[in-house]
């Protein structure tokens, strides 16, 4: 870390929490990431949160070109610095969460996106992408270690969630590593993971994505109470009715949400969309 530190104290740089800032300084992890990301001279990367510039620099030697946005202004000296041999790389200082997704696909063209995720921005990064995105081809993203399993997870685990269920729909998600808290500056108090999620078109269809959506939130609306009881609850109809819609769908009424696959939920989503109760 002697380097990245060197650099960092040279401008006088201060970790901000609101940012969640934790660089990472180790080659070969860097190294493995952009290999887990399977970039190569042809490929054009979205990164979130370069931070120092560590990550961007092995990106930069692999990729075709490297698109950067940094909300930290104060990191601009430092990036300048870093990134000075890195002709393909452009960083952008601003707020992610704020961009114009659609003009950004259209400058992009077919691009991944690799990142050290904050914490704090993990999971509405990640849903960003599998909801508004069109032209992401994968995610391969650098996130707490439980955030990783919680997205990965099987139906019926204790992790498996809303999100879980939400990104099974739009792509196939596996952890590539796990990562220890001490290979980052300043250390963390959990270990990390890296989450490669590839997008695939239509692998599971649906007839409205926002009746999936709906769909997911009735399952997770309250995990102690049974699926009948989330769907009444949800969709403001009786006990029969409930009864009727999930036996449609093949489903049973007394199980919980997080036993339904996303197939299962698919089913619901589109009963749901079929009979109005989602416009």
């Amino acid at each position: 870390m002697a380097e990245l530190k060197e650099v960092l104290a040279k401008y006088g740089f201060s970790f901000k929490k609101q940012f969640g800032q934790n660089f990472i300084a180790d080659g070969n992890l860097l190294r493995a990431i952009a290999a887990d990301a399977g970039v190569d001279e042809n490929t054009t990367v979205l990164e979130i949160g370069p931070g120092a510039g560590t990550l961007t620099r092995e990106l930069s030697a692999c990729a075709k070109k490297v698109v950067a946005y940094e909300i930290d202004r104060t990191l601009q000296p430092i990036l300048d610095e870093t990134l000075a041999d890195c002709p393909n790389v452009q960083v952008i200082f601003g707020d992610f969460a704020k961009a114009n997704l659609p003009e950004l696909e259209k400058q992009l063209g077919e691009y991944i996106v690799v990142a050290n995720l904050p914490y704090y921005v993990t999971t509405p990064v990640v849903m960003r992408f599998a909801e508004e995105a069109k032209k992401c081809k994968r995610l391969t993203v650098m996130v707490q270690e439980e955030v990783a399993e919680r997205f990965c997870a099987q139906a019926g685990s204790s992790q498996y969630g809303a999100v879980t269920a939400a990104l099974a729909r739009v792509g196939e998600c596996r952890i590539t590593r796990k990562v220890s808290r001490n290979l980052f500056t300043p250390r963390p108090n959990v270990d990390s993971a890296v989450v490669r999620l590839d997008f695939i078109p239509n692998k599971i269809p649906v007839l409205s994505e926002k009746a999936y959506r709906f769909a997911v939130r009735c399952a997770f609306l309250n995990r102690r109470k049974t699926l009948e009881n989330n769907v009444m609850h949800a969709c403001r109809i009786s006990r029969e009715q409930a009864k009727e819609l999930l036996a449609q769908a093949n489903i049973e009424g007394h199980v919980r949400g997080e036993t339904l696959s996303p197939h299962d939920l698919a089913r619901l989503s589109d009963l749901l969309y079929q009979q109005g109760y989602i416009k």
